[in-house]
C-alpha cells in the first residue's frame, strides 16, 4: 500500500543514500577527469628549452640511442605526465636531457 507517508518516508531515505554517496562518486569523476586535464607541453616552455626537450627522441642531440620519455623513470604512464614538468603531458616518443632509464 502506497501511503502518502510510506511514499515521504521512501524519498527521505533514498535522499540520504544519494548525499552520502555523493563524496565517493566526486572522488572518481575528478580523478578521471584529472587524468585528462594535462595540456601538451608547449615547446616555448623555459623548463622544456634548457633540458632541450624534443617531442621526437630521434630529433634529439645527445640522447642515448633508444632513450625516449616512455622508458624514462621520470615519466607517469596513467597521464603521459613527467614528473620534471609537472603539469603538462610529454610525447611518449619525446626526450629531455634529465632522462633517466626506468628501473
Amino acid at each position: 500500500m502506497n501511503t502518502p507517508s510510506n511514499n515521504r518516508r521512501q524519498f527521505l531515505i533514498r535522499g540520504m543514500v544519494s548525499i552520502a554517496a555523493l563524496p565517493f562518486a566526486g572522488a572518481f569523476i575528478s580523478t578521471s577527469a584529472m587524468a585528462q586535464a594535462l595540456k601538451p607541453l608547449p615547446a616555448d616552455n623555459a623548463s622544456a628549452k634548457a633540458l632541450k626537450y624534443v617531442a621526437d627522441a630521434k630529433k634529439a642531440v645527445g640522447a642515448k640511442p633508444g632513450s625516449n620519455c616512455l622508458n624514462c623513470n621520470l615519466h607517469v604512464a596513467k597521464t603521459n605526465g613527467c614528473q620534471i614538468f609537472p603539469g603538462f603531458a610529454v610525447a611518449p616518443g619525446g626526450w629531455c636531457s634529465a632522462w633517466v632509464k626506468k628501473v
